[in-house]
C-alpha cells in the first residue's frame, strides 16, 4: 500500500514538473512571437534578366503521312502473291501484288495491283489465297519524307495562326527531340459543334523518325522575341488595368509601374525595369507601396 502511494506521489510531481516546463515554453513562445514586427513581410526575389522567349498555343494532334494511298486489285479472284512486304520501298507503277483469277473456263495471267505513288509499303492487308474484289483492300502506301500533324485550334486562337508559321513538334517515341515544321494549311471553316478550326503542320522527315499514326505535341509559335528582358510572370500584378511589380528599397517595397509583352512559360517580357534589377516573387499578398520587408535568401 505504501508503495502504491509513494508511485502515485511521483506521479504527481512528475506531471506538475512537465506542466511548468510546458508554460516556460509557452512564455518563450509568446515573447519571441510579441518581438518580432506584425507588419513586415517575409519576402524572396529573383532578377530581372535577358532571355529568348517564345508565345506559342500548346496543341496536340495526330502524325500523317504527306501521301498516302491504299491499293485495290482491277479485277476479282484470289491473291496470288505479295511481292513486296511492309517496309519495302516501292516506286509508282511498281508491282505490289498479283491476283489469279478465277473464272471458269478461261486462262488469264496474274492481275497485278500497282503502286499509285512512290513511297515504302507501309501495311499488307491480305494474305496469300484471299478472296478479293475491286474493293478489297489490298496494302498501304505511304510518302512520309515529309508528314503532316493535323490539330484542331479553338477559334479564340484561329486571328493568331497563319500559313508559315513556325511551329515544334514533340512525340512520346523520341521525348529529348524537337522537330520543326510550318503550318501550310489552315481550313477556311469552324466546326459548329466542337469551335475548332484544323490546321495542319508541314515537318520535314528525312530520315523517317516520324510515323503515320503517332500522337504528337504541337507550339505554334505565335510570337518570338530575342534577347528579351524578362521576369517571373508570377512577379507581375496588376489593378484598373495597370500592370507593375514590386522591388526591394532598403527595408521598404518600392512599387514600379511595367508594361508586358510576351509571356513564354514562366516568364513574360517586360519594359519599365533594368537588367539586374530584383523584383519580389514571393510574399506579394497583402504587400503594399512602402511595406516593411524582409528579404530571405
Amino acid at each position: 500500500m505504501k508503495k502504491i502511494k509513494l508511485f502515485a506521489i511521483r506521479c504527481s510531481l512528475f506531471a506538475i514538473c512537465c506542466s511548468l516546463l510546458l508554460a516556460g515554453c509557452k512564455n518563450k513562445d509568446a515573447e519571441a512571437l510579441n518581438s518580432l514586427e506584425k507588419d513586415r513581410f517575409l519576402v524572396k526575389t529573383e532578377k530581372a534578366q535577358t532571355r529568348n522567349l517564345e508565345e506559342y498555343i500548346l496543341l496536340t494532334g495526330s502524325v500523317k503521312a504527306m501521301d498516302e494511298a491504299i491499293l485495290y486489285p482491277r479485277a476479282s479472284g484470289k491473291l496470288l502473291r505479295n511481292i513486296l512486304k511492309e517496309g519495302d520501298p516501292v516506286k509508282k507503277d511498281e508491282t505490289v501484288a498479283l491476283v489469279e483469277r478465277d473464272e471458269p473456263g478461261v486462262v488469264y495471267e496474274p492481275a497485278p495491283v500497282p503502286s499509285t505513288l512512290t513511297g515504302v509499303v507501309g501495311r499488307v492487308y491480305q494474305d496469300i489465297g484471299a478472296s478479293v474484289t475491286p474493293a478489297t483492300p489490298i496494302a498501304l502506301v505511304v510518302n512520309q519524307s515529309r508528314v503532316r500533324v493535323a490539330v484542331d485550334v479553338p477559334e479564340k486562337y484561329i486571328g493568331k495562326v497563319f500559313r508559315d508559321q513556325r511551329s515544334s513538334i514533340k512525340v512520346d517515341a523520341f521525348p529529348d527531340r524537337l522537330f520543326y515544321g510550318s503550318v501550310y494549311r489552315v481550313s477556311p471553316v469552324v466546326d459548329s459543334r466542337s469551335r475548332n478550326t484544323l490546321v495542319e503542320v508541314l515537318v520535314d522527315n528525312a530520315e523517317g523518325r516520324l510515323k503515320s499514326g503517332m500522337f504528337a505535341e504541337v507550339r505554334v509559335i505565335v510570337a518570338s522575341r530575342g534577347a528579351a528582358l524578362s521576369v517571373p510572370a508570377g512577379a507581375v500584378a496588376g489593378e484598373g488595368g495597370a500592370e507593375y511589380v514590386f522591388v526591394p528599397a532598403g527595408d521598404t517595397a518600392s512599387r514600379v509601374p511595367v508594361k508586358t509583352w510576351i509571356r513564354a512559360g514562366d516568364f513574360v517580357q517586360v519594359s519599365g525595369l533594368k537588367s539586374g534589377d530584383a523584383v519580389i516573387t514571393f510574399g506579394l499578398y497583402g504587400l503594399k507601396d512602402g511595406s516593411k520587408i524582409k528579404v530571405q535568401n
